[in-house]
């Protein structure tokens, strides 16, 4: 699992990108949240895509391909009114990981950050496999991708830890859990 956070502390090297990359290729579980989400964008664009250059603006301003980034109409606000912030709707896609967590197809979670996949390179991201399991409720903003081949390999821009409760987990987290323990033979995950 990887949550979510701020600034590029623990992305490269022996970082974030080499365990998303690790989780994808032996098909262990993977939750991202936020910035995991990212962090598989990222680990995606570099390592099927080949696009070594690839990046979130917000760990390297200048990469060339941006696939995480701030949203057009933020473009120059440094900080401030410039996240998406509090509860809004997204819409899973069916035959999706999220949607069969959440049991349907709507969605209402909260959203505290900056950075968004990027439509940009959207299409280039689906044509080679990767799964966009849920967008913004207007269609516009991707809220969820998923690996495919992987049971369990998802990222979410929302914060589903803001609802989940120790003696009631979110869907997500329920879920989660529940296939690391099915990938470690139904034992201790």
């Amino acid at each position: 699992m990887i949550p979510g956070g701020f600034g590029q502390r623990g992305i490269n090297g022996a970082g974030m990108i080499k365990a998303a990359n690790w989780a994808r290729l032996n098909k262990v579980p993977y939750f991202g949240i936020c910035m995991g989400m990212h962090i598989m964008a990222v680990e995606w664009a570099r390592n099927v895509l080949n696009w070594g250059d690839a990046d979130s603006t917000e760990f390297n301003p200048d990469t060339k391909r941006p696939v995480v980034s701030l949203l057009e109409e933020q473009g120059g606000i440094k900080y401030g009114g410039n996240m998406r912030l509090g509860a809004s709707e997204t819409a899973a896609l069916e035959d999706t990981c999220i949607f069969a967590a959440y049991n349907g197809g709507k969605i209402l979670e909260r959203h505290r950050h900056r950075y968004e996949f990027s439509n940009k390179y959207k299409s280039e991201m689906v044509e080679s496999g990767l799964k966009i399991a849920a967008l913004s409720a207007d269609g516009m903003l991707v809220d969820c991708i998923e690996w495919p081949c992987n049971p369990w390999g998802l990222g979410v821009q929302f914060h589903p830890e803001f609802k989940s409760k120790p003696t009631a987990a979110a869907p997500l987290f329920r879920d989660f859990i529940a296939a690391a323990k099915n990938k470690n033979g139904g034992g201790n995950a």
